[in-house]
């Protein structure tokens, strides 16, 4: 099993935080790909920090997870990041981050963010 993406729901002092693409309407969980050499621990980091602004933050694996599309598997890593500062410059691709008290409704990728947020949520036992 090779994980090849990562997802990293955090939290602030406000909320849970989710990012908005500048391409995109919706509300994501932040995350992306592992590059070539990275593990994933190291690809949560540099994404937490880049999509988010993220300086300083406590960051944990949660688990692994996978998503079958058209028959083909791929795994995941899921993580937990508490947030205690930002940087005011956001990542070119990130146009806004947003603090939520629960999973906002209009989520880039439905099928998957609710299944990972609640994970997180049992895991960890946070109070909404």
């Amino acid at each position: 099993m090779i994980v090849v993406f990562i997802v990293i729901l955090s939290k602030d002092k406000k909320g849970f935080v989710f990012v908005k693409h500048k391409d995109r309407t919706t509300w994501e969980i932040p995350g992306g790909h592992i590059e070539p050499g990275e593990t994933p621990l190291e690809a949560a980091k540099r994404e937490l920090s880049e999509e988010t602004g993220a300086l300083d933050f406590k960051i944990e694996a949660i688990c692994t997870y996978s998503v079958e599309n058209n028959e083909i598997i791929t795994y995941g890593g899921l993580f937990y990041a508490e947030i205690l500062s930002y940087s005011p410059k956001l990542d070119f691709e990130i146009e806004k981050i947003e603090s939520f008290k629960n999973i906002p409704e209009n989520l880039t990728y439905p099928q998957i963010q609710p299944h990972l947020f609640q994970e997180i949520v049992k895991r960890l036992e946070i109070l909404l």
